[in-house]
């Protein structure tokens, strides 16, 4: 809501629209040929400004003209007259001559030599004229233009009636808002003072009154939230300062006109439908229902607010399923910003405009981080040091600059307010005392660079890296890395696993602490105090004025949504004295409370016989056998006892047709045991459900009586380990109805298991360092046969060295010859973002450490202990493990399931798929004339039916594999052909009919059909 101001290419018009929370939208537009302002309500037929401003109040021309314009007095005397100095200035007033009805002059007319002359002659040696050059005039005629062109209704009754009095006005606007009802003028005049001035019916909202009262600078706080008669008039004078060139038009994309629109608001919104339809249905049981039985639980029904509050948790595009693989992507996605959803914008309709970075997200929206692909621009994070006003403005502090001097007072400005000032850069010299130390500085202006004098400053930015996001703030050295890069390193940190043994980086940006302290997988104390109990699960502190205990209980292995590891490890000791919000306790990937994503590992940059050709990666098998990149995943697996027609399935150990072998595991229930190693089609829940019986003989039954459950006919449902998993079982959750569990209806009880496996790093896991380098682990090789320092240390990783010249990611080089010194010396550095440590201060820690300035050194190839010919960059890195392993991805399938109408296998790993031969690949077979490959491929190995089944029973048997047969896709062609009315039948080379379908076979053995070869 508020006012917005456009120019529309196509009609060559410039348009403002005052858009209200709720009630009519009124727009303006102002055609810049004819230079006449015309007025919509609702998007009906427009009609002429003036008439509504007659309509509201204003009833004359002195009245509009006094709203618009400013006016100055000249003299009127014969000499003037015969100079021409007054023509084509235009009268401010209406003057009179002898009779109230003669008008000499209107106001807003021209005036011309013979007009002056009648004034002068009437006794007027004075008139009042428009100073369009004056302030707060108006410099242009645009109003003037449209007094001319009014029309209005003849009478009779008054032959001197030259303008339209206010009922005609009133009855002109009321006929274009109400088209073909019977106007009276009572009517006309209530129905207009309601549709803008009336709460009931208008509400521009707190947030557009806000934005009225901020474009149009008002003298005082206006909080009525109905339109006044001034934002009119406010929105035509801006709208005609546009037109003339003294105004601007609103960009769509400032942050200025977007706003955050939190949870509350949205909810509020599907709330207030679920209202309205309750209110709907409670009147219509009202209008029914006798008066004297009814009661209110009668009439109010709650279904359509439940409604409305489950469809927005539970399927609306901006309900998420929360991202937790670690800490930071936890505390990134609530952080997000997105454009998308319901009242926003869609991927398709969102041009380059709304995705590019704007000047106005300097300090709001961090520059970098945005997804790749379709949603790039359109998701965006918020900047460290963000925040959302009341209004659902984004705000950025800056430290104010008094008369040159920056204070350390902070102010919080929204885009809109810091249009009007200079700001400087927080890079600047200031002296101890706040003064500048440049004569000229460095400053924005709305997006403009300008070299200012300090006296011409207003505020300074707070902090360097007050325009990122808190994820783009962990990259070390970020102003040596190409923006597209930086996008990839912020990106995929939010994918790194929690590793086993968790380690801080080496080189960070001093954000580690900040980020795992606000992230929350951290445990923090409460109070001052001594820590009096510590164990793996439970630390208990004394607080120091108190004799109750602070008892604090640590998560343990509990499974995240991603299926990544939650596991909580205290980080004090019996007898520490801990002080209010000191980390007790490190959480996933966290160090002594810094945030620890992954490992400090020795990196050396130089092909190896291919096996890091295309970024991808070389190990050493040291790396495997340290578990330095191992983690651990825990997957959730659940199975439903439901109510059949046919009656309850059972939680049972007593499975038919299994073996005693898969019994192994299981309880006497038939729940897999806890701490049992599991593989992939183990039994973790036996179940089994009842099955249709068929007519059930005498002896049946008697066996039934007998026997009971056991001889029903019941089929296995068993909950299996699917493939693709093993682990070790860790947890096991039940939850009974009978228990008061709260259970969808149908189902008396869900059993939760909990399996736990240890990922070891192996070929095709993605590992990235911070500066989007990313790659694939292409060899494990034996730690002997790594190459090695000339001290005998085999480097950890082997990284292509053209992975860097042209992706322009040269942190990692700073990273790696910085890494290198502070492994040496055994110190962490903290080099903050836009702030890092120069080459002077990255060469003394390498000289402190004697390491070479360069980083180079000679290398000796593992495998034949001869020296590479050039020296080589060595150093340490911060390596990641991330989310995209390689046991999730690999599938092999044999047999499995096919789709119902082609009967060709599904697709993907998750529905236990086939691989896709697609068109492409068919001709790279024809090209090699494969025919019988392909013939295979496309028969027996996808969708001809009988061929399948045959040739499965030739392996079984061992025997040679028999011919193809028809693949169904023909089938289905051949139907398709058929429902278009086309009668198809295939004959074989001896002319017979070949029966598609069990119809063709009826059809074929009653009529003897046969082609004739000589047709």
């Amino acid at each position: 809501p508020g006012v917005v101001f456009g120019y529309e290419e196509k009609d060559h018009m410039h348009t403002a629209r005052i858009i209200p929370d709720r009630g009519s939208w009124l727009e303006f537009e102002l055609e810049n040929r004819k230079e006449l302002l015309y007025i919509r309500i609702d998007r009906k037929r427009r009609i002429l400004a003036t008439t509504l401003l007659r309509a509201i109040g204003y009833e004359t021309r002195d009245e509009i003209i006094a709203l618009f314009y400013k006016t100055q007095k000249e003299k009127i005397t014969e000499d003037i007259i015969a100079e021409g100095t007054l023509n084509n200035m235009y009268s401010a007033k209406t003057y009179y001559g002898k009779g109230k009805d003669e008008k000499l002059v209107r106001a807003g007319e021209r005036l011309i030599p013979t007009t002056l002359d009648t004034l002068l002659r009437a006794g007027i040696n004075e008139i009042e004229v428009i100073d369009f050059e004056a302030a707060d005039s108006l410099n242009s005629t645009v109003i003037i233009n449209c007094l001319d062109k009014e029309d209005f209704p003849k009478d009779p009754e008054n032959p001197f009636k030259d303008e339209p009095s206010r009922e005609d006005a009133i009855i002109k606007v009321y006929s274009v808002i109400h088209p073909g009802e019977p106007t009276t003028l009572e009517n006309a005049q209530n129905d207009i003072s309601t549709i803008f001035f009336d709460p009931r019916r208008y509400d521009l909202g707190e947030v557009g009154r806000y934005k009225l009262n901020k474009k149009f600078e008002y003298e005082e706080e206006i909080t009525d939230r109905v339109l006044r008669k001034e934002d009119i008039i406010n929105t035509m004078k801006y709208l005609i300062k546009v037109f003339i060139g003294e105004g601007v038009i609103d960009n769509i994309d400032h942050l200025g006109n977007r706003r955050v629109r939190s949870v509350g608001e949205l909810l509020m919104n599907q709330l207030k439908i679920g209202f309205a339809r309750m209110e709907r249905i409670a009147k219509e049981r009202m209008a029914i229902k006798e008066a004297d039985t009814i009661r209110p639980q009668d009439l109010i029904s709650i279904k359509p607010i439940t409604a409305a509050i489950k469809e927005f948790f539970g399927s609306s595009q901006l309900s998420q399923f929360m991202d937790q693989v670690n800490p930071l992507s936890e505390l990134t996605h609530k952080r997000r910003l997105n454009a998308l959803g319901p009242g926003g914008l869609s991927r398709e309709r969102a041009g380059f405009e709304v995705r590019d970075v704007h000047y106005s997200h300097y300090g709001r929206v961090c520059p970098i981080e945005t997804p790749e692909g379709p949603n790039i621009g359109l998701i965006v994070s918020l900047a460290i040091y963000a925040r959302v006003n009341k209004y659902g403005f984004l705000e950025t502090p800056y430290r104010k600059v008094i008369n040159g001097r920056v204070t350390d007072q902070i102010e919080y400005l929204t885009a809109m307010d810091e249009e009007k000032y200079n700001i400087a850069q927080a890079g600047a010299k200031v002296n101890e005392k706040g003064e500048f130390e440049d004569k000229y500085i460095a400053a924005r202006h709305r997006g403009e660079f300008l070299t200012v004098t300090p006296q011409e400053i207003h505020y300074i930015d707070v902090s360097p890296k007050q325009i990122i996001s808190v994820s783009t703030s962990l990259i070390p050295f970020l102003e040596h890395d190409d923006a597209n890069r930086a996008l990839m390193g912020s990106n995929m940190q939010r994918q790194a696993v929690p590793l086993l043994k968790s380690e801080a980086p080496r080189i960070g940006t001093g954000m580690e602490w900040r980020t795992a302290n606000d992230s929350g997988v951290v445990v923090k104390a409460k109070r001052a105090g001594k820590v009096v109990y510590v164990s793996s699960t439970e630390i208990r502190i004394k607080p120091e004025n108190s004799d109750n205990l602070d008892i604090y209980r640590l998560i343990k292995f509990k499974r995240t949504n991603q299926d990544t590891c939650f596991n909580q490890k205290p980080i004090v000791t019996e007898g520490e004295i801990v002080e209010k919000g000191d980390i007790i306790a490190d959480g996933p990937a966290t160090d002594m409370g810094e945030l620890a994503l992954g490992k400090n590992v020795l990196v050396a940059f130089v092909p190896w016989m291919g096996y890091n050709y295309e970024d991808a990666i070389l190990m050493s098998e040291k790396v495997v056998k340290d578990d330095l990149f191992t983690s651990i995943h825990i997957e959730e697996f659940e199975v439903e006892v439901r109510e059949t027609k046919l009656g309850m399935e059972n939680i049972t150990k007593d499975i038919p047709n299994v073996s005693e072998e898969a019994f192994k595991d299981l309880d006497d229930e038939g729940i897999v045991r806890i701490g049992a190693k599991v593989r992939p089609g183990s039994i973790l829940v036996g179940k089994v459900t009842p099955k249709g019986e068929t007519d059930v003989t005498p002896e049946y039954k008697l066996l039934n009586s007998i026997f009971g459950e056991k001889a029903k006919n019941v089929k296995d449902t068993s909950l299996r380990v699917p493939h693709g998993s093993e682990g070790t079982v860790i947890d096991i959750k039940r939850l009974r109805r009978e228990d008061g569990d709260e259970l969808p209806p149908g189902v008396e009880e869900v059993v939760k298991v909990y399996i736990a496996t240890k990922r070891k790093l192996q070929e095709g896991d993605k590992l990235a360092g911070r500066h989007g380098n990313k790659g694939v682990v292409a060899r494990i090789l034996p730690e002997e046969d790594m190459p090695f320092l000339p001290d005998g240390t085999p480097v950890d990783i082997v990284l292509n060295p053209l992975g860097v010249p042209s992706r322009m990611n040269l942190g990692q080089i700073l990273e790696l010859n910085l890494g290198w010194a502070a492994d040496k010396l055994d110190i962490h550095v903290s080099t903050p973002v836009f702030e890092s440590a120069s080459e002077e201060q990255i060469h003394e820690y390498m000289k402190k450490a004697g390491l070479p300035l360069n980083s180079k050194t000679i290398l000796y190839d593992g495998l034949t202990g001869e020296p590479f010919k050039n020296e080589v960059t060595v150093g340490v890195i911060y390596m990641l493990k991330l989310a995209h392993l390689v046991d999730d991805k690999i599938h092999a399938r044999s047999t499995g399931p096919y789709s119902l109408v082609t009967q060709q296998p599904l697709g993907g790993k998750a529905q236990f798929g086939g691989q896709r031969l697609g068109e492409m690949e068919v001709w790279a077979l024809e090209a090699y004339g494969a025919a019988n490959n392909l013939q295979e491929l496309l028969t027996v190995k996808s969708d001809d039916m009988t061929g399948r089944a045959k040739i499965y029973e030739a392996i079984v048997k061992g025997e040679n594999v028999a011919m193809t047969g028809i693949p169904e896709s023909f089938n289905v062609l051949v139907q398709e052909l058929r429902g278009l009315g086309l009668d198809i039948t295939i004959y074989d080379e001896d002319n017979n009919p070949i029966p598609l379908t069990e119809r063709d076979e009826q059809i074929i053995a009653s009529s003897s059909v046969k082609l004739d070869p000589n047709k």
